[in-house]
């Protein structure tokens, strides 16, 4: 059997699968709250990762009544674009500012100044963001030299857990897509990037195609989760990348939607495509050879948290939507614009703001999480419309993470895109597709197409049933941002 980790934003996730794609036990542990001392400020400690990895691994093996010699491979993803930073000695130099995080727009600034977007776009397929590693890296330049002096090994969230189970410092090509130091088109390390950003280049970890393997389990790895010291382990992918292999989103025109803390729609291409604009991230897939573009919304899940922890702490997620369901669709004009964390796709401004707007005093409290879970949804579908303008086939949509988890929120993915959605019986994501890799990886199946074909299976069609209601309401959506970026007093 193989083992998936999934280091995510609100915990840690282990999933064991067998070669025939069942989900044989699965465990979590969550992760401390994001501390976030500043508006747009975003952090979490490296050790608690760590932690939380380890509950998850002892938890899943006590629940299949498993030892880790049963385990063959394991495979690793996570949030993508932390920075987390350690020193010759391999420990942690300061908290790692995760994706979410915004503080860099002057770092952004300054390296397209410095390289030019064009290039830049050239260079990465993708311009400068305040989610990406390097502009997190150049942050800490700025403001904590001191810091920044010391620094001898650069790693992504799941890859610092990697390196405590194997003492290894590793990254896949999909990960390291989202540091902006990755010639994305060549699958190499851009060497200009990085001189031109002051970055050594022997600060980066040693690239890996998703399903290689990269490292095995030392001793202290083994005694610290109950794994089997020598077991293979596979490079994996960032959470989008094998969230995308655990819903065979491999080819041309198969699209997936993933609500999480964030929301991602992802499109496999078979060729890197790069926009000129930069509103989409071309990427590396997970699958060798392969490439995907995707359209991020900062504050999707963390949206109905958000929602949750300040108006309704007593209440639960369920029946937060159960209490939606209540709400007509289109939520009778209430809208909930979702930038708690700026936007990245389609707006690319960490300043943007979030907002309920429309409010009346028949709005009752089903209306506001279903504005909510409907707000989020429309931003998803702003990806959708790139995808349209660039020509990227959408044939099937997919969906995955707790967007997935709920009929409410099915039935208004399906409305709002207003095509049929997919369901699959495997409902683990990230993790699933990380043991996939795994399995990969040790021969288990011939290619990451083989892995998918083997063990994907549909669970359940979702029709449209509100689509010209929510295409109206949609077109209303579409509005807000321009205004609330009026409103905010910035130009366009």
């Amino acid at each position: 059997m193989f083992l998936g980790v999934d280091v995510g934003t609100g915990g840690t996730r282990a999933v064991l699968i067998d070669r025939d794609g069942k989900i044989i036990a699965s465990s979590g542990s969550e992760h401390a709250s994001i501390r976030s001392e500043h508006i747009g400020w975003a952090e979490q400690e490296p050790e608690d990762w760590w932690r939380a990895a380890r509950q998850a691994i002892a938890g899943v093996m006590a629940a299949a009544e498993i030892t880790g010699t049963h385990i063959e491979a394991v495979g690793l993803t996570g949030q993508m674009h932390g920075c987390v930073i350690l020193d010759a000695e391999g420990q942690v130099l300061r908290p790692a500012l995760i994706w979410c995080d915004q503080r860099t727009q002057p770092q952004c600034d300054w390296l397209t100044e410095k390289i030019g977007f064009e290039r830049l776009i050239e260079l990465t397929c993708n311009p400068a963001l305040p989610n990406f590693t390097l502009t997190k890296l150049l942050w800490v330049r700025d403001h904590e030299p001191e810091i920044f002096a010391r620094i001898a090994h650069v790693l992504c969230p799941k890859d610092y857990v990697r390196y405590r189970l194997t003492g290894e410092f590793a990254m896949d090509m999909q990960e390291a897509s989202g540091t902006l130091l990755l010639d994305v088109a060549n699958r190499r390390w851009s060497v200009e990037v990085a001189e031109e950003a002051g970055i050594p280049m022997e600060w980066l970890p040693r690239l890996f195609e998703g399903p290689e393997i990269c490292a095995r389990i030392n001793v202290a790895g083994g005694a610290a989760t109950g794994l089997a010291a020598g077991t293979p382990v596979a490079a994996g992918a960032g959470d989008q990348g094998a969230g995308a292999v655990g819903m065979g989103i491999l080819s041309p025109g198969s699209v997936s939607a993933t609500i999480g803390t964030s929301g991602v729609v992802f499109a496999a291409t078979d060729s890197p495509a790069k926009d000129r604009l930069g509103r989409l991230h071309t990427f590396c897939h997970a699958a060798p050879g392969r490439w995907h573009v995707m359209g991020v919304t900062n504050g999707a899940g963390l949206s109905l948290r958000y929602f949750r922890d300040t108006f309704a702490p007593e209440g639960s997620y369920e029946e937060l939507t159960a209490l939606a369901a209540e709400a007509p669709a289109g939520s009778e004009g209430l809208m909930w614009a979702p930038y708690l964390f700026g936007e990245r796709t389609p707006h690319l401004d960490p300043k943007a703001r979030a907002a309920f707007v429309g409010i009346t005093a028949s709005h009752t409290r089903a209306h506001f999480v279903r504005a909510v879970l409907e707000g989020v949804v429309f931003s998803l579908r702003d990806t959708l419309t790139l995808f349209a303008e660039l020509g990227v086939p959408v044939k099937a949509i997919r969906l995955g993470g707790g967007g997935a988890r709920g009929p409410l929120w099915r039935q208004i993915q399906a409305d709002v895109y207003g095509q049929p959605v997919e369901l699959l019986e495997a409902e683990e994501g990230g993790a699933f597709g990380a043991a996939l890799l795994a399995g990969t990886g040790v021969g288990a199946w011939a290619s990451v197409e083989a892995a998918c074909a083997a063990t994907i299976r549909i669970a359940q069609t979702i029709v449209p049933r509100n689509a010209t209601v929510m295409n109206g309401a949609y077109a209303q959506y579409r509005r807000l941002y321009p205004a609330l970026k009026q409103i905010a007093g910035r130009q366009s």
